[in-house]
């Protein structure tokens, strides 16, 4: 069947918690379309690493329309990539699980969408699974959206069992039958009231936005279907409401009405640019300049994915390149590839319309976040990775594996912005800093699959420092007599304790020439090397080592000589100064859920935590941003409990504030 009024192709997200079975949602849409899918496979090594947090994309046709579908990941740790995939799509579909206890945890991907202004829906799956009323769901995710939520369907109950549904906009009620064979029946009695109350809920709503319908209905004039089904699509392609619908994926019940949802209310790709600040001068011409937005890289830039907004991109084009995201640079690039992901695999085409998302191979320095074609710089805000809040020290299991895994850790980081990779010279180790135990598991495994590099890991070491917390006067003295010139050098020293923070500092006191000028800089660095490594095994700080008189000989004198002194003589003296042992600590703000504030306050405490304060998180009414200085040492798994505390809602930043002497 062709569509009435095709609106070009057009994109769409799958998002929402982990769990709520978006990737068998991808597949019933793509199966409802003609186009059933293979899942990875563990035995082509498919399934490790990449399964569990790359995007996937699916391209097919329905009722004449072309669309290309994202399935995000649904686990918080992959949120950026989700982010990222939400700025190549003209709508989003939230897919969740029919329980009102577990929808709390919405809340954060809901204001990143409506942050962003970018229309989107609600697909209650498993609907057969519904815990509790309808209302107290319906009540729940009203509470995690800033935006009126307004359902389209009620389910229709035998029992315990969901069997079909109701159209709250016609009254209809529809059986389930096999595979979305939805079978109209007559309304049961029982739910004559619940639909009465929806479509008047329903109607409130769409007339919020609309005075003309508002008029109406305050006249007691009943609108029509039809008037009603186009203020819902004017809506919620602008992002006014969000639609409710129920089904059940594995089964194919209402996929095929989220299917006719889509076709109806999704905005078309020229509306979404011209949102973004992407439309051309020429915006629909035959002959417009090809524009594209990378969000995504793969297999170490070699495959990106990409939104045409604008013209028709022809495989072998050359675009001019604007370093707005990760790649960083200017210039020209030439398209080696376009891919589709029609069915069950990869195929390549020959060109891409406006609208389509598409994979673009060979791409030489791109990264996400870049402007392809006739873009300005400051088009298209790309949101920024986020800080990383769990890390691993990474170490090659073959020795000889070392600039292998150098490599390979430069591409992945390249293909997920939100993974870092640093070299602490302190502590000697390669660390890998990302959003979670399962982030950073995948990247592991994705080393090992795609880049054949075994690593270890461990719990990065802390950079303990050490200092003195008392003046110590100390004489060294070197001579020694082999034959020849000999060695001489005679130093007194004085070392103290300075304040936290301030450093390092060699003052000479000397007079008279005790210690001739020329040997003074050997004395001086001779002290600094000597803070390297302190009594107790660490860097030592925040120590003064002021040279107060010497002795030299006129010919066994020399450089070498009182370097050798001087370091006998300040380690000596370290360890006369009654040394302590410091720890770095972090400034912490962990934000939460109001309701969580007491458990956070708890956890930090814990932690050997000192609570600062609270307020209110700005901008996040019913948040609080607890603040806290916390001993690195710490803070390594606090995510992972943080996340466990808040029901996956709470989320920190830290950054390094001082250093502290380690309680024993």
């Amino acid at each position: 069947m062709t569509c009435e009024h095709p609106a070009g192709p057009r994109s769409i997200a799958l998002v929402g918690p982990q769990g709520a079975g978006k990737s068998t949602l991808f597949d019933a849409l793509m199966a409802a379309a003609g186009e059933p899918v293979r899942r990875p496979r563990a035995d082509r090594g498919e399934a490790r690493g990449e399964a569990r947090s790359e995007i996937r994309l699916g391209h097919c046709a329905f009722m004449g329309e072309r669309w290309s579908i994202l399935d995000c990941a649904g686990s918080i740790e992959f949120a950026f990539e989700t982010e990222a995939a939400l700025t190549a799509v003209d709508l989003a579909v939230v897919v969740v699980e029919p329980s009102a206890a577990r929808l709390g945890a919405l809340e954060p991907l809901m204001r990143s969408l409506e942050a962003h202004r970018l229309p989107h829906l609600v697909f209650v799956n498993k609907i057969d699974q519904l815990d509790g009323s309808f209302d107290a769901l319906l009540h729940a995710l009203q509470g995690a959206s800033a935006r009126r939520i307004a359902p389209r369907q009620l389910p229709m109950r035998a029992g315990d069992a969901v069997i079909g549904y109701v159209d709250v906009v016609t009254g209809r009620a529809f059986r389930y039958g096999e595979r979305d064979a939805a079978q109209p029946i007559e309304l049961p009695e029982a739910l004559r009231d619940d639909e009465r109350k929806a479509h008047e809920e329903l109607t409130e709503a769409l007339a919020d936005q609309d005075d003309a319908l508002l008029e109406k209905i305050l006249e007691d004039v009943e609108p029509g279907a039809d008037e009603l089904y186009a203020h819902i699509s004017k809506d919620q392609s602008g992002d006014q409401i969000v639609e409710a619908l129920i089904g059940q994926a594995n089964r194919g019940h209402g996929v095929f009405r989220l299917w006719k949802a889509l076709r109806h209310d999704a905005p078309p790709a020229a509306e979404t640019a011209r949102r973004r600040g992407l439309a051309g001068e020429g915006e629909g011409q035959p002959d417009e300049a090809p524009a594209v937005q990378i969000f995504k890289t793969a297999q170490g830039g070699r495959l990106c994915f990409g939104r045409v907004w604008r013209g028709v991109l022809r495989d072998g084009a050359t675009l001019g390149q604007v370093g707005a995201g990760q790649g960083g640079g200017a210039g020209q690039v030439r398209v080696g590839g376009l891919y589709r992901f029609a069915g069950a695999d990869q195929t390549r085409a020959s060109e891409a319309q406006a609208g389509e998302v598409v994979a673009l191979g060979r791409l030489e320095g791109v990264g996400a976040g870049d402007l392809l074609g006739g873009l300005a710089q400051d088009a298209a805000p790309f949101p920024r990775p986020p800080e990383p809040v769990y890390e691993l020290a990474v170490a090659p299991k073959d020795r000889k594996d070392d600039v292998k895994l150098s490599t390979a850790l430069t591409k992945l980081a390249q293909d997920d912005p939100s993974l870092s990779v640093e070299h602490r010279p302190e502590t000697g180790e390669t660390v890998m800093r990302g959003q979670g135990e399962l982030h950073l598991s995948a990247a592991i495994e994705r080393l090992a699959a795609v880049h054949n590099v075994e690593v270890a890991v461990a719990t990065p070491s802390i950079a303990y420092k050490e200092t003195i917390r008392r003046a110590v006067s100390q004489h060294g003295r070197l001579k020694r007599q082999t034959g020849g010139h000999g060695q001489f050098a005679d130093v007194k020293i004085e070392v103290e304790p300075r304040p936290r923070g301030v450093g390092f500092a060699f003052l000479d006191k000397t007079v008279g020439g005790s210690v001739p000028k020329n040997f003074i800089p050997a004395v001086r660095e001779a002290a600094e090397e000597a803070m390297r490594k302190g009594p107790l095994g660490y860097p030592v700080v925040d120590v003064a080592v002021t040279l107060v008189d010497g002795g030299f000989h006129s010919v066994d004198s020399s450089d070498m000589a009182f370097r050798a002194a001087t370091k006998a003589a300040v380690a000596e003296a370290l360890a006369k100064a009654d040394p302590v042992l410091l720890e770095p600590v972090d400034h912490v703000v962990v934000s939460a859920p109001n309701a969580f504030t007491a458990a956070v306050q708890k956890l930090l405490s814990g932690r050997r935590g000192q609570i600062m304060g609270y307020h209110e998180k700005p901008g996040w009414p019913g948040w609080d941003d607890v603040e806290a200085l916390a001993p690195e040492a710490e803070l390594h798994d606090l995510i992972m409990e943080l996340r466990s505390d808040t029901m996956g809602l709470g989320a920190y930043k830290r950054r390094f504030d001082h250093l502290s002497e380690a309680r024993r």
